[in-house]
Parts: C-alpha cells; structure tokens; sequence
C-alpha cells in the first residue's frame, strides 16, 4: 500500500492525518471503535480506542483509528427497530472487512462493547485473518435502589410488576432512573459479558479482558497492552486462525456453560466459526454441556452481577480451575503468543468465602443450561436455556401470536395465563426479518410471577437477560414452512429437557395437511437492509450468517 515510488499519492494522503516520514516503515494497526452516544455499553470507547492507540504506537507500530456502528438492544428492545440488531453484527464485521481490506491493515485491534460487536468484530478478524486482539469494553456498575443492585433486567421486569399493580407509577420510575449508573455493558451474565467471556476462553483477548469493569484503570492497560500485544504478533506472523480451532471454540463453549450464559453465544459461536473455517455444529454445545456442570451464580437467573465476578478475581480462576478438571485444551495457542496453559500458570484460585462461583461439588446445574431440542416443531434445532430451577418438563396449551407486539400486549393484560405455552412466530431470521430479542415478553412473564406456570417458544431468539422456561431459535422457522407455523391456539406442546424435544401434540398426519393449506406471509420488507438480510441470511441452526 505504501512502499514505493509509485505509492507516493497515498503516502501523501496520510501525512494530512498524522503520519510522519518515519511512520511509513512501521507495520499499520486499524483500532476499530465501536464507539457512540447510541448506548452506555459503548459510550467510553472511543477514549479506550486511543489507550489502545498509544500501545500501539509505543511498541513501533503505528495505529489509525476507524469506526464502526452499534445498535442499542435495550433501547429497541419489543420495537420494530430491534429487527435491526441481529442485522448489525453482519453490518459491523462487513464494515471492519471493508477498512481493514481497503487499507491494508497489517494487524487489528477491536474494541466492542455491546452484544452484536463482539461477534461481529470476530466473523470480521476471522475472515481477515491478520494478527489480531479484542478488548471488551467493560461491564457496568450496578445500579443501586435502597440497597438492592439493579440493571436493566431489572426494569423489563418491573414493567410486567407494574403492569400486576405489584409497584404503582412511582416505584417503576426510580427503578427506571437508577437502573443504569454509566458507561458500560449490561450486568449480568447476559449476551454482552457472554460473549467477552467465550472470546477470553477462545485466546483472542488477553487474560482477564473479559472481566473488567468499564470504568477504571485496569480496562484502559488492558487497551494498551493489546496495541502492545498486536504490534508482538504481527512480528510473529500470528494469526487468528491460529487460535481460533476447533479445540478453542470448545473451550469458549466449556466456559460459557460453567457461567450460565446467553442463549446467543450458540448463535454467534456458530458464525464466527463458520467465518474462520472451523468446523462446529449446534449439537456440539449438548456434548460440551454433558460433562460441564454450571458453576456462577450469575443473573439472570442468578443473584450476582458481573461486576461481584470481576472483584474476586474475574474469569482466570474459574479457567484455572476447569484446566484442572481436564475440561480446557491447554495446549491452545492464545493472543498472548502463549497457550491458554501457560496463561494460567499461576493463577490463584477464588477467595474463601466468595459466592459467585460454586465448587464443582455444589453446583448450580451438574449439566450444561443449554439444551438443544429437536422433535416435530424443530426438525432442525431448538435452543433452551433450562437452568433446573424453571423444572425439566413442561406440557400446556399453546397460545398463539404472529409477533412479538401482540404476544407481549396480551402478557400485561392478563389474558395469558398458567398453563399457556407462548408461540411467537414469524419473528425468525428471514421471517422477521432479524430474529428479534424476547426479552420484553419473557421478562413481562417473570413480572407477573408466571415463569414457572408459562413457557414461551419462539422462531425468535432470547436476550442474555431472558430466564423462564423458554425456546427459541427454532428451526425451520415459521416463515420457511416450518411447523410453527401451523400450530392452533389450544394445540398441545411439550418442552422436555431431558429428552431434549419440544413437541406438538397433533397427529402427523393433521400437521401434514395444515401443512398443505398453509400458504407463505408477504415478506415484511421489500427494499432496504432488512429485505437484503431476510434474502441470503442462513438458519438459526447455521448461526444465521449471510456470507
């Protein structure tokens, strides 16, 4: 790009931004920031972006800082405008491909923040394949309300309280004001803190970046010494498909089961390993599952928050111990230019006392949370997130809706009831189109006290924040002919988790002659980012990727 007489007209173009002579001789580090003022996840990061800048720059490289977007999940949360969440993370790797691509970028640093970033800067490191780091934004601090901690869940679920009359207008309002105290991702063991945590355990953060709160020293060194840390490998010529293997991937599926996380980590571990060649399929998180028991007691169906995890160490002790266990590849190189093994080295183990993370002889779940179903409403998989305490087993009554608005104005209302089992369907990939987030009506649900008296099934997906007895991701989606999509208010259903099936209770015969009547919606979008999505984007069960 820049050596040469003839490469002089884009030598001279960057002398405007900053370049000096001597720069020209220094390997180039992009730092992609997710920064904006569209959600306190990534509100910070553009001062993180320049930490990362000056590590860069110190160790002999020399960085330039670009943008990429983020989209609010818990702004658009049960709107119309989180159809375009699940689309951003494509917007946001096709965007850091198309910088990184455009000007010859010898290595990367990522900064991502929010739930659809840190996927999106993954699929866009692992088709890039340059040496590469990501650093987690941070998550928040806990909001406070006369001693009790609140985040965001906390008042998704104080509207299905209020909506009980169990807290009158003034109660939701201080829950509302105080839920969210500054920068930084969502508190609990939800989609954001997930996913950093699998992409820490897959080796392409440094050690403990995932556990770090956004404000405070720790997360801007850990900023400079992954500019550092690029700098070293692209000395080494060590790239992302390097780390990224098949055996690392299970260790981020090792981790995010003993942490109780996000239904989405299927979703986006699926598409990042499709975008770095590697070999994964959903049924792989019911074997890692098998012989990882859930350890951390973390929201959402947990009491801690993400911020009680980093003060007593973060995810390093908790690896350490699943290294011990046998349950880790150690061997896996990692962004340090070191195996996972070496890493955790000496690593000290939790303090006595602590609450967080369980011993492997008191554990949460003795098994994964996140179960795959098949049966005859998902020949080609469900995912649930069945922590044991919503129970194992749940037979009701279907009630049906056509989309998120309409099922989650019949929760406040009343009308839905114990017994019920929720279907929302055409909410799927292409359906949708984006597969929408439930959390407004799952959280509706656990407000009025019905989450272990209604289950909800779903072509949608789930926020990290979603708890109850729920399933989403199932495929073939409604939109595509699947059988959700002829499913009859009162029809019978049965999510059974031990024998990992969701069922319909009619005859095959009578699914095979609705099926025949049952004729294909008008697609919601014609034109546009939505309607260029719903065309090429694959099945949930294939991670919903579009490339």
């Amino acid at each position: 790009m820049l050596d040469g007489p003839d490469r002089a007209a884009s030598r001279a173009m960057l002398y405007a931004v900053g370049f000096g002579k001597e720069d020209f001789a220094r390997s180039q580090v992009g730092i992609a920031s997710t920064w904006s003022q569209v959600t306190p996840c990534n509100i910070h990061i553009d001062e993180l972006a320049r930490h990362a800048a000056a590590g860069a720059d110190a160790a002999g490289a020399k960085a330039v800082i670009f943008n990429t977007i983020t989209v609010s999940d818990g702004i658009s949360m049960g709107t119309e405008g989180m159809k375009y969440s699940l689309v951003s993370r494509e917007v946001i790797a096709d965007s850091i491909e198309t910088v990184a691509g455009g000007e010859g970028f010898d290595g990367l640093v990522a900064i991502g923040g929010c739930d659809k970033n840190m996927p999106g800067c993954l699929i866009a490191l692992a088709r890039l394949n340059r040496p590469a780091v990501f650093v987690y934004g941070g998550t928040i601090l806990p909001g406070c309300l006369r001693g009790k901690n609140l985040d965001i869940v906390s008042v998704f679920e104080a509207v299905g309280q209020h909506a009980a009359g169990k807290i009158d207008d003034g109660e939701l309002a201080d829950i509302e004001r105080c839920a969210i105290p500054g920068p930084g991702s969502c508190g609990g063991m939800y989609t954001a803190n997930t996913m950093a945590s699998a992409i820490e355990a897959m080796g392409m953060s440094l050690p403990n970046s995932s556990a770090q709160t956004a404000v405070g020293n720790d997360k801007k060194r850990d900023c400079h010494d992954a500019g550092a840390a690029v700098a070293y490998l692209v000395s080494r010529n060590l790239r992302p498909r390097d780390i990224m293997t098949r055996n690392a991937f299970e260790n981020a599926i090792t981790v995010v089961t003993a942490l109780g996380g996000s239904t989405n980590a299927v979703l986006h571990l699926l598409a990042i390993a499709h975008a770095a060649e590697v070999p994964l399929h959903i049924d792989d998180f019911t074997r890692v599952g098998a012989r990882v028991p859930v350890l951390a007691d973390l929201k959402p169906s947990g009491k801690h928050v993400m911020a009680e995890l980093v003060a007593i160490g973060g995810l390093l002790p908790l690896m350490k111990t699943l290294l011990d266990r046998g349950l880790l590849h150690g061997d896996c190189l990692t962004v340090t230019g070191r195996t996972l093994a070496e890493n955790l080295t000496n690593v000290q183990p939790y303090p006595a006392g602590q609450t967080v993370v369980r011993s492997f002889d008191d554990p949460i779940k003795p098994e994964g949370h996140l179960v795959v179903l098949y049966g005859n409403l998902a020949k080609g998989g469900a995912v649930a997130k069945i922590t044991g305490k919503e129970g194992l087993r749940f037979v009701g009554k279907a009630r049906v809706f056509n989309s998120e608005e309409l099922a989650l104005d019949h929760i406040l209302s009343g009308t839905v009831v114990a017994g019920d089992v929720v279907v929302i369907r055409y909410e799927g990939p292409r359906g949708g189109p984006g597969m929408r987030e439930m959390l407004s009506p799952t959280s509706a649900i656990m407000g009025r006290g019905l989450g272990k008296e209604v289950a909800l099934i779903t072509d949608g997906r789930f926020s990290g924040g979603s708890h109850g007895f729920v399933v989403g991701h199932i495929t073939p989606e409604a939109f595509e002919g699947g059988a959700l999509a002829i499913v009859r208010d009162g029809d019978s259903i049965t999510i059974d988790a031990e024998k990992h099936r969701v069922d319909l209770g009619v005859p095959d015969e009578e699914i095979s002659a609705r099926l025949a009547q049952w004729k294909r919606p008008e697609p919601r979008y014609t034109r546009g980012v939505l309607a260029k999505y719903a065309r090429v984007v694959s099945p949930a069960s294939r991670g919903a990727v579009t490339d």
